[in-house]
């Protein structure tokens, strides 16, 4: 049997992982891996998280199997923290998923459960592990115009020309804010555009939202996926809890389905428990419970969004610092986008083969599309990344 199976292509970010590893120099900067880093290099544990763990191992009677569903108080606070009321309640289906990529998942095997002909529309670029399940479950795809690489924001008279070719009943899969992999958000005009045109093509939103809360606050971060939420019959939205809690390890994300009507909730519901127990029975529990403890938990809840603002204003001055020290070295302000974008990431938009000259000659590790993390940054890197920068003629 094992004969017959072939090799799969290498991940390349846990690829760029490995070289990064492997490199001898001590002056390097990996900038590839989608994990927040503070400015020793560490990924700490949150400190509300460490407090509603400890409350977690004081008060948990069991380790028994929660719902196909996962707890339902994890699904009240995630959709409270998410919609934040822009929808009534018993529109939303939800459950419990091993993280935002098991979200993703489900979703879209409950779209071709539901809708086996529907293609499912990608921004280009987008998250490789989009198109990458798309393809594994053998459901039609297309993609949209997203990035400019001359302006290096939002090619939004693209997007719109191609999202003209969607069809009654396709799907568009959405980044609800920060953008991965280019950094570059659509406004807030932008977006009731693209909320008319789903309407008007008769089209079902699936919006991933991965990094809230590290783009311009808690709430700013959803507007977009409320004012989709709100304007639309149906929708999908799939949530993680990785980033935002800090707890990738332990595989927490909700998959959210909102419903025209309580009797489509309740088929939705039991659709979406059936595909848990095919994939995974129950999902995770221990990140989900920290979660709720800490959204349930008014001095934890405080403790938490102080320091999630910690994390994101420490990246938006990494940001400024590197736009800041780029026009120094250029006497130009053509990299100022960099401060614009929100999130992790940014995207330089430039040549694999500039990305290697900067690996080869600096040190500098990013993925070969010019994605960036930059959370990987600190204040001794930032003059190093941005002279590789220039002198690889970026």
């Amino acid at each position: 049997m094992f004969e017959h199976l072939k090799d799969q292509p290498a991940d390349k970010i846990l690829a760029l992982v490995a070289a990064y590893r492997a490199d001898p120099r001590e002056a390097k900067v990996d900038l590839g891996v989608g994990v927040y880093k503070d400015a020793s290099g560490n990924t700490p544990v949150m400190r509300a998280v460490k407090r509603a763990e400890a409350m977690l191992v004081e008060q948990q009677a069991t380790k028994a199997y929660t719902g196909l569903a996962g707890d339902p108080a994890f699904s009240d606070a995630m959709i409270d923290l998410v919609l934040a009321g822009s929808v009534p309640r018993d529109r939303v289906a939800a459950v419990a998923t091993p993280g935002g990529t098991g979200a993703i998942r489900q979703g879209l095997e409950l779209i071709k459960m539901a809708a086996p002909q529907a293609r499912v529309w990608l921004s280009n670029p987008t998250w490789p592990n989009h198109p990458s399940i798309i393809k594994y479950l053998g459901i039609p795809m297309a993609d949209y115009r997203y990035f400019d690489a001359e302006t290096r924001g939002v090619d939004f008279a693209g997007m719109m020309a191609d999202l003209d070719g969607v069809a009654p009943g396709d799907v568009i899969l959405l980044h609800g804010c920060c953008h991965n992999p280019t950094g570059a958000n659509l406004t807030e005009a932008q977006w009731q555009e693209v909320i008319a045109l789903i309407k008007a093509k008769r089209a079902i939103p699936f919006i991933d939202i991965a990094y809230q809360g590290f783009g311009d606050g808690l709430a700013a971060d959803a507007a977009a996926t409320r004012m989709v939420a709100g304007g639309v019959d149906e929708c999908l939205i799939a949530a993680s809890c990785s980033k935002n809690f800090g707890i990738y390890r332990e595989r927490t994300g909700i998959l959210m389905g909102l419903c025209r009507d309580a009797g489509q909730v309740k088929l939705t519901q039991g659709s979406m428990a059936y595909l848990n127990r095919q994939n995974f029975s129950f999902p995770p529990d221990h990140g989900a419970r920290v979660v709720t403890t800490i959204l349930t938990t008014p001095e934890l809840r405080a403790d938490w969004e102080a320091e999630l603002e910690e994390v994101r204003l420490g990246m938006l001055d990494l940001r400024g610092q590197l736009a800041d020290e780029l026009k120094r070295l250029t006497n130009s302000d053509r990299f100022n986008y960099l401060a614009d974008h929100r999130g992790m990431f940014s995207r330089l938009g430039t040549t694999p083969e500039m990305v290697e000259k900067m690996r080869a000659d600096s040190g500098i590790y990013m993925v070969g599309d010019s994605r960036m993390n930059i959370a990987g940054l600190n204040a001794e890197t930032i003059p190093v990344l941005a002279r590789a920068i220039v002198e690889a003629g970026v």
